[in-house]
């Protein structure tokens, strides 16, 4: 099995998406085969907004510590970090994921898609063995969101060699089921509330990414924690100290042993 085996399965590839070691191990102890990582949590969790080529050092450093996990990663890199094809590809191959995500956006606006198949054809020769997932940012930002356009912008990548194409922000049923009717590549989207992972199989939709939902889930939970002891309300179970310690001593040790 592969991390692109794992997108021809018989129900779509839940990929959860983890902002440190503490959170893709939890992942992997439920049972994942493939993490993530997101870029928003990463750089929140540095104090830092998305989206402005911050995450960098933290993704890499995040990435090397994860190889350790008896999973498969995916990292999300932005826009690569880079406008040079050959520095994006080269830091993919040093990165050495299972997957990357590479989004056609930069400072919040669309860019011109010739810029990321650039990027993308590039990663193909350097690292032939990364799932490249082009992200379309079309209705992420609201921006030549016709569901033509975002076609054009798709066959634009998988023509430079992606491996699959990721529309964060897609949700209406009607609009997906017409994208991936005509998208010959696996379809990631963001969850959609109210469409079940049967529901977005049956869409067409063969992977399903949670984006930054579990770190702002998180942060929710921890504020709910120290609210129920303030507010005399029960207080909320976890996952023991005991088991939790036990979890990193264990990637401790894989660690070492690699």
């Amino acid at each position: 099995m592969t991390f692109r085996d794992l997108h021809f399965q018989d129900r779509p590839l839940l990929l959860p998406n983890a902002w440190d070691v503490g959170s893709a191990i939890a992942f992997a102890a439920a049972g994942f085969p493939a993490v993530g990582t997101t870029s928003f949590g990463v750089n929140a969790a540095s104090g830092r907004p998305d989206a402005e080529g911050a995450s960098r050092d933290a993704i890499v450093a995040l990435v090397e510590q994860l190889r350790a996990l008896p999973t498969f990663i995916s990292a999300d890199i932005e826009n690569g970090y880079s406008d040079d094809p050959a520095e994006v590809a080269a830091l993919v191959a040093g990165l050495s994921p299972d997957g990357v995500n590479i989004e056609d956006s930069a400072g919040g606006r669309l860019v011109d898609p010739a810029i990321p198949a650039a990027k993308i054809r590039a990663i193909k020769q350097a690292a032939p063995e990364v799932f490249v997932n082009a992200r379309v940012d079309s209705y992420w930002f609201h921006e030549d969101d016709t569901v033509g356009a975002v076609l054009d912008r798709a066959k634009a990548y998988a023509d430079a060699g992606a491996d699959g194409i990721f529309l964060p922000g897609a949700a209406d049923p009607a609009t997906l089921e017409q994208l991936t009717a005509a998208i010959q590549l696996p379809v990631n989207v963001l969850a959609v509330s109210g469409l079940t992972l049967i529901d977005l199989w049956n869409l067409g939709v063969r992977r399903v990414s949670t984006g930054s939902l579990p770190y702002r889930a998180a942060i929710d939970a921890a504020v709910n924690v120290a609210t129920a002891l303030r507010d005399g309300r029960d207080i909320p179970s976890a996952t023991s100290y005991a088991e939790s310690q036990q979890r990193l001593l264990d990637f401790v040790l894989r660690a070492d042993s690699d």
